[in-house]
């Protein structure tokens, strides 16, 4: 089966695009934040792990309410 040909379904586009953004968002956040407020300790891969799976799932749902109204107030801007 060759996947260059296949498309994906559109309703389901918009969750995946979203996912795909959040992921590496939330990741480099998380890590960040972690390093900025406790370095590398003992345990710091553990507190980032920690970090990020209550980050994605937040700003995976907040993307679904931000990206509406911040589309709206972009095509209403004139440049």
């Amino acid at each position: 089966m060759n996947i260059k040909n296949k498309k994906m379904n559109k309703k389901y586009f918009k969750y995946i695009n979203t996912l795909f953004v959040v992921l590496p968002m939330t990741l480099i956040m998380a890590f960040v934040g972690l390093i900025r407020n406790y370095g590398f300790g003992e345990d710091w891969f553990f507190k980032f792990l920690n970090a990020w799976t209550i980050m994605l799932p937040v700003a995976y749902i907040s993307a679904f309410l931000i990206i509406p109204r911040a589309r709206k107030l972009a095509e209403k801007v004139n440049l």
